[in-house]
């Protein structure tokens, strides 16, 4: 149950605000959607991701450094 109350909090934001909370170009998100790197959903003409997902990219995308060697 807690897992349906998170999901229906979850927030849908634009590409800019993705961008802005990345701090990357809004064309590094679309090719990051394009690419399917990060899951989207059409509203229109216009992208909406979730937060969690975006959430989800940036902990799969983290470097531990000393990890390896």
């Amino acid at each position: 149950m807690a897992k349906a109350e998170r999901a229906a909090g979850d927030r849908l934001l634009v590409v800019a605000e993705v961008a802005a909370l990345m701090r990357v170009s809004n064309m590094t998100v679309y090719r990051l959607i394009k690419t399917g790197e990060l899951p989207a959903l059409r509203v229109g003409k216009n992208y909406r991701i979730k937060e969690s997902d975006v959430v989800a990219y940036l902990d799969g995308s983290a470097v531990h450094p000393g990890g390896e060697g």
